[in-house]
C-alpha cells in the first residue's frame, strides 16, 4: 500500500532502479482461501488491535512543506469474501491540509499473514491558496468487485527477497506490491530506538515511479517511511517518522 504524492499532477518517472533484485522483482499473487481465516494469528509487524492514534511527521525536501499522516486501528470492518476485516483509518496531510482519507481493510489468517482486502479513499485537491477545488476516489477498491483480488500486506515469513502483490485490482488502478529487503535492523527516530526492524520496498506495476521503503518494528508496526525515492532508491524526498 503506497502513499501517493500529494500533488496536482502525477509523477512521470521511469523505473530504472539501482539495487540488484528490485528492478527484476516479479511479485506473486498469493492464493486466497476464505477457510484459512477460520482462526487468526497476530503478526508482530502489523498488529491489528484497536488503539491510540500514531502520528508520523516529515518534511518534503523539494517543497519545504511538512507532511504527516495519522494511523489508527478503529475496530471491526466489513465482511469481504466471507472474511471479517479490521479497519485502519489513515489520514494524510500536507501542512494543515488533509489530502487523503483512507479506510483500509485488513485480516490476519491462521499463519499470521496480514491480508489486504481493499480501501475506501477520498483524495482532496487544493489550489495554491489552499482552497478545496475537488475530491475523487482514485485507487479505491474492494476484493471481489470488478475482478479485484486480495493481497498480502505483511507476510508471516519475512525472508528477504519475498515479493508479493498487496492488492490486485487492475480495473481500479490498484496494483501495489512489496519486496522484503532486510530484517533485524536497528532504527533510531523521534519515538526511540527500535531493534528487529523489517525493511520493505514498495512500488506499483501501474505507477512504477511511486517507490518507497517502509520500516516495521515488532510489536509496534510501521515506524518510518522513506517516500518518493529517486530512481536509484536513494535520496528520498520525504522521511516520515513515528512521533512520541
Amino acid at each position: 500500500m503506497i502513499r501517493r504524492p500529494a500533488v496536482l499532477a502525477p509523477l512521470a518517472l521511469a523505473l530504472t532502479l539501482g539495487l540488484p533484485g528490485l528492478a527484476e522483482a516479479k511479485p506473486s499473487l498469493p492464493k486466497f482461501e476464505a477457510a484459512d481465516f477460520s482462526t487468526s494469528k497476530a503478526n508482530p509487524y502489523l498488529p491489528l488491535k484497536s488503539g491510540a492514534e500514531r502520528r508520523f511527521v516529515g518534511v518534503n525536501r523539494r517543497t519545504g512543506q511538512q507532511e504527516s499522516f495519522v494511523l489508527r486501528m478503529v475496530g471491526p470492518g466489513p465482511t469481504i469474501l466471507g472474511v471479517a476485516t479490521t479497519t485502519q483509518l489513515d489520514e494524510a496531510y500536507v501542512g494543515k491540509w488533509l489530502v487523503e482519507r483512507t479506510l483500509d481493510y485488513f485480516a490476519a489468517d491462521a499463519e499470521g499473514n496480514v491480508w489486504y482486502f481493499g480501501e475506501d479513499v477520498v483524495n482532496y485537491r487544493y489550489d495554491k491558496t489552499g482552497k478545496l477545488i475537488g475530491k475523487d476516489n482514485h485507487s479505491a477498491w474492494r476484493a471481489g468487485v470488478n475482478g479485484a483480488k486480495p493481497g498480502i500486506t505483511m507476510p508471516a515469513a519475512t525472508s528477504p527477497g519475498l515479493s508479493l502483490f498487496q492488492e490486485h485490482a487492475p480495473a481500479n488502478g490498484a496494483m501495489d506490491w512489496f519486496e522484503i529487503v532486510a530484517r533485524d535492523l536497528s532504527v533510531k527516530g523521534p519515538a526511540g530506538t527500535f531493534t528487529g526492524v523489517l525493511k520493505v520496498y514498495e512500488s506499483s506495476t501501474v505507477e512504477p515511479g511511486l517507490r518507497e521503503f517502509k520500516y516495521y518494528a515488532p510489536g509496534v508496526g510501521l515506524i518510518r517511511a522513506d517516500e518518493e525515492l529517486s530512481r536509484r532508491l536513494d535520496s528520498p524526498a520525504i522521511v516520515v517518522e513515528l512521533q512520541r
